[in-house]
């Protein structure tokens, strides 16, 4: 997984790969600070030759949650923590994860001491993840950083800063699903960023370079990575990992219709599996909408499966693999498990699991991070 995900990152820095994607992304996406991203999200299904990219997210949720899981796994479960690495214990783990927003700060040419940060999403106490919000918020702050959690109408722009009621914003950490910030509530947010007064992170390049699904398209076409000059080895790398995918409007509708029980049809902005159908289960109605809307179509890589007791009852559970990486580094992965067309957390016995590695593997989220100087911006 991280050598696919090197790989992408490697070819998301060509001038080429960035000119395509960039072509079908909103304007904004093409304004550059600097910042990268914190918290990327690729998921990835274990076939039988190996892992499959699903998808890539740019504000992947769960990373601080699953990292205090993983905490507890480690402090419960001996026979467990016996027969397997664990991947990293939770100071190491917050160390790096801090360090990554210093370091966005840092990408933007910021020389001072990072003093406050805005956690920013619609409606924050009532997404499903916001416990996740009030750890990041702890986390902060115990590194001397003002934290709040806030909405994007709730941030104005005066005397050349962004500002949420008295207190000056250095840094948001965007968890919101506008990924253009082109909503009305989101104007000062979006008028900040554009004029470098606050530090955005992810941002709308990011998403645009990473998380539109129109980009797994290029990045699974051989013909379209060898014009662009990618080394034959790195290819070779993308096409094993990622499952080919295509644009629904560019194919034959009833050709496409034939094949659909191998194909899986996603929303090319869509996020959280929304709007996503496996071709078996598609009705007409619904071909319809996948006909008329921004669809792409993807080779179908079922998951793999846990088998795992819930009330005393066996049960076998699909999952996938989460890795939250910043700057093509993989942090932590995590694990969902559930039943259905697509991950949820509504299974019983589902929802995220931690992930232990084995046969001596050291990824190297268990080492001190990196210092600043000795890393590239892909």
């Amino acid at each position: 997984m991280q050598t696919i995900i090197r790989g992408i990152e490697t070819v998301a820095g060509l001038p080429s790969y960035q000119s395509a994607v960039l072509n079908y992304a909103p304007e904004i996406a093409r304004f550059r600070p600097g910042p990268i991203g914190v918290f990327m999200g690729y998921d990835f299904h274990l076939g039988p030759d190996g892992p499959k990219l699903i998808e890539i997210n740019t504000n992947a949720g769960g990373a601080l949650i699953n990292a205090y899981l993983l905490q507890a796994q480690r402090a419960c479960c001996n026979e467990a923590a016996i027969s397997a690495d664990m991947p990293c214990d939770l100071p190491a783990l917050l160390d790096r994860f801090m360090s990554s927003f210093e370091r966005e700060w840092r990408r933007q040419g910021r020389t001072s001491q990072l003093q406050s940060i805005a956690i920013v999403d619609q409606s924050p106490s009532e997404q499903y993840l916001y416990p996740e919000f009030v750890l990041f918020q702890r986390m902060f702050e115990a590194h001397g950083i003002t934290a709040f959690i806030t909405t994007p109408d709730a941030l104005s722009l005066r005397d050349g800063a962004l500002w949420h009621a008295g207190q000056r914003v250095d840094l948001v950490y965007n968890r919101l699903t506008d990924f253009d910030l082109g909503q009305p509530e989101c104007q000062a947010l979006q008028n900040a960023y554009l004029a470098g007064q606050v530090v955005l992170t992810p941002n709308p390049r990011a998403h645009a370079l990473f998380a539109n699904k129109k980009n797994l398209v290029v990045l699974s076409d051989e013909k379209v990575l060898r014009q662009w000059g990618v080394a034959e080895e790195l290819i070779a790398t993308l096409l094993n990992g990622i499952p080919r995918t295509e644009l629904v409007k560019l194919a034959e509708p009833e050709e496409l219709w034939s094949r659909r029980s191998k194909l899986f049809f996603k929303p090319s902005a869509g996020f959280g599996s929304k709007a996503a159908y496996r071709g078996d289960k598609v009705t007409r109605k619904v071909w319809t909408e996948i006909l008329t809307g921004d669809y792409v179509a993807q080779a179908i890589v079922p998951p793999s499966t846990r088998t795992i007791s819930i009330d005393g009852q066996i049960q076998a559970m699909k999952a996938d693999l989460r890795n939250y990486t910043y700057a093509g580094q993989v942090q932590l992965i995590a694990a969902r498990l559930y039943e259905g067309q697509t991950t949820n957390f509504r299974t019983p016995g589902g929802g995220f699991a931690p992930v232990f590695v084995g046969n001596g593997a050291q990824p190297r989220a268990c080492t001190k991070p990196e210092s600043r100087e000795a890393e590239s911006n892909p």
